[in-house]
């Protein structure tokens, strides 16, 4: 039979390791340990059948490398969120694409599931790993106490935690947001406001209740008053629903909300009772979402970088899994972003 051109391999069916072996005069299992790197087989071979390969465009399969590889090339992510509420913040999305770009690079695939309830959260992370369809999965929105850390580490299964708590025992990627809430607390103190309202998260994630402890730090630094802490669940429907507690809380004249999405609805829930952003009340949130630079009035923000941070998670996960760990990695600080909804008491 005559050699295969590329072109004609492009036109035709798939190209096939059955072809890079004919092509290499070589038997299929050589070409499998030259191309995925294991020993077996003479330099001479290894770069005949790479050049084989490279002239019949031939791209090994994610099926293939994990037969050959004894792993899954993927890794998990399972999201414990209402769908709905995922669909609106756009914060899980750019996370997901910092973590996909990584990913590609390297020919992973992301396993992406929800969950309903903790309970099915952490049944979904034993069939992963039962099931050895990923090779790793990433911790993410985590729990005071949270009960996945135990069991990635009964499991065995390599994972990285994104912003845990000091000491956490798997390899973490962490973004500081404390100077950049501090800066924003201080930025009310020196346009005249003097009592500060929270609007949190719901207090079971340890973000959260970091964000309400940094939050009466900075008010305790600049010597303002603590203003009403009410929940606003991180969703757009919770900043709306706080708006009540906000309104009573008459002598507070700025609110920080622990997410862009609940001072959105803050916003909103202010407007409709006839009391103006930033006229008789400074609003900002926290995370930098697109959105909050189109609304009117523009949102001050905490910016944060979730597709940096996604994007350096998968890094050290696919590190863990091929290199058994891997030291914590910091992105740059979050940062202050001064707009329209703030302004002078």
């Amino acid at each position: 039979m005559g050699r295969t051109s590329a072109a004609g391999a492009t036109r035709g069916k798939r190209v096939t390791i059955v072809d890079v072996a004919e092509r290499a005069g070589v038997a299929i299992s050589s070409v499998s340990s030259a191309l995925n790197n294991r020993p077996g087989v003479s330099e001479a071979t290894r770069m005949r059948i790479v050049e084989a390969a490279a002239e019949l465009g031939f791209t090994p399969s994610l099926r293939g490398k994990s037969l050959s590889g004894k792993r899954a090339y993927s890794v998990g992510l399972v999201v414990q969120r209402d769908p709905d509420v995922l669909e609106l913040d756009p914060f899980f999305g750019a996370f997901i694409g910092g973590v996909e770009a990584y990913l590609d690079e390297r020919d992973y695939a992301l396993v992406l599931q929800m969950s309903s309830s903790a309970t099915q959260t952490l049944d979904r992370y034993r069939r992963l790993a039962g099931d050895r369809r990923v090779d790793g999965v990433f911790l993410n929105e985590i729990e005071i106490d949270d009960a996945r850390i135990a069991l990635v580490r009964e499991l065995e299964l390599p994972a990285v935690a994104v912003n845990p708590a000091a000491g956490c025992p798997v390899p973490a990627v962490r973004q500081d947001f404390g100077d950049a809430v501090r800066a924003l607390v201080g930025h009310f103190a020196a346009t005249g406001h003097r009592r500060v309202a929270h609007v949190s998260g719901p207090m079971n994630y340890l973000h959260a209740a970091q964000r309400v402890e940094t939050w009466r730090s900075a008010l305790a630094e600049f010597g303002l008053e603590e203003g009403a802490l009410v929940s606003g669940e991180f969703t757009y429907e919770g900043g709306l629903a706080a708006t009540d507690a906000i309104a009573a809380d008459a002598a507070s004249t700025a609110v920080f909300c622990a997410n862009d999405l609940s001072a959105l609805g803050l916003i909103a829930g202010l407007a409709r009772r006839g009391i103006g952003v930033p006229d008789r009340v400074s609003v900002a949130g926290f995370d930098g979402i697109q959105l909050g630079e189109y609304v009117h009035p523009a949102l001050t923000t905490v910016r944060t970088a979730p597709r940096r941070i996604g994007y350096e998670a998968a890094r050290l996960l696919l590190t863990t899994i091929e290199a058994g760990t891997a030291a914590d990695a910091e992105v740059p600080p979050a940062e202050l972003v001064l707009r329209g909804s703030t302004g002078p008491t």
